[in-house]
């Protein structure tokens, strides 16, 4: 195991022993190399890791914390990945939203609080068919992001907005508007509110499923 790799794995045992709890602040580099019997610049390249796994949140002349550990968070790693690889991995990304998303409405629809569902309403009434497509774009952002978060599950949540890729869906809106199809996939959207706005589990999981696999079917025909 490499040096770095090894200073980050001790890191990591310390976080999940809960000696390291979320907010606390990292010893000194000094104090903590010699605790852990590693090189002060094998620490300092971890730490440096850390940081852009969002794991730490190095503060110039403060020290360094651990950030607060949410999923949404340490998932942002994720959502750079999926930005670089959207354009050759279009179809395989959106397989892995069919996947997903179905179970996401699901939830949704079981737990979706009062205010929640009146923001979806209101997602959903915001739009028009006309809108250009950068209003499409962010109304689709926003639609998917309201359902995840009304499932209740953080983990869930964080993952499908690590997948959102705004640039792949802006080739979606194009290709939608191209088809004269925007009307029919706003209608989808209202009707996956709605399933879910009534309590209808079940119902908002098949129409989550039909909605993006007629994408993901529309992605591999274009491939």
């Amino acid at each position: 195991m490499a040096v770095t790799d090894e200073a980050i794995t001790k890191i990591k045992a310390m976080l999940i022993s809960g000696e390291l709890k979320a907010g606390d602040r990292v010893p000194p580099e000094k104090e903590l190399s010699e605790r852990l019997g590693l090189s002060r610049s094998s620490l300092r390249e971890a730490v440096k890791a850390l940081e852009l796994a969002r794991v730490l949140d190095v503060r110039r002349g403060d020290g360094t914390y651990v950030t607060s550990l949410e999923p949404a968070i340490l998932m942002e790693t994720m959502s750079f990945v999926v930005d670089l690889h959207q354009e050759r991995a279009a179809a395989e990304l959106l397989e892995v939203r069919r996947i997903l998303e179905p179970g996401s409405a699901s939830l949704a629809a079981r737990r979706i609080t009062p205010d929640a569902a009146a923001e979806l309403r209101a997602c959903v009434a915001a739009v028009e068919e006309d809108s250009s497509v950068e209003d499409l774009i962010s109304h689709d952002l926003a639609f998917h992001a309201l359902v995840a978060r009304a499932s209740g599950n953080t983990y869930l949540h964080g993952l499908l907005e690590g997948l959102a890729a705004g640039t792949l869906r802006g080739h979606i809106w194009s290709g939608l508007m191209q088809d004269k199809a925007v009307s029919a996939t706003l209608a989808e959207h209202a009707a996956i509110a709605a399933a879910i706005t009534a309590g209808d589990p079940d119902l908002a999981r098949a129409l989550m499923t039909v909605h993006v696999s007629g994408v993901e079917s529309r992605i591999r025909a274009a491939a």
